[in-house]
């Protein structure tokens, strides 16, 4: 599913490929202890987002997370530990 557009794009590209593999949620969910094989921490769908995210203050001082179950989610690289970093700045 990755290679036939790439060799449209890029001639001979195919023929480069040494190895190739993939991973489903539960290969990733054993592999990497991700539940569900969820990468961001969670559905990437409104349901699970923005708002129904955890905050990044806990209630035990001191205890901020950053990771992507936090707001605004998963695939923004470094918005999450921004958002600490900045609250812990200025709460």
């Amino acid at each position: 599913w990755v290679v036939r557009p790439l060799a449209r794009c890029a001639p001979g590209a195919r023929g480069s490929i040494v190895a190739q593999a993939g991973l489903g949620r539960p290969d990733i969910e054993a592999r990497f202890g991700l539940t569900g094989g969820h990468i961001f921490q969670g559905e990437c769908l409104p349901d699970y987002m923005w708002d129904k995210r955890f905050a990044q203050r806990t209630p035990m001082p001191g205890v901020f997370l950053c990771g992507a179950c936090t707001h605004p989610g998963g695939g923004v690289v470094g918005i999450n530990g921004r958002n600490a970093a900045m609250e812990l700045l200025h709460g």
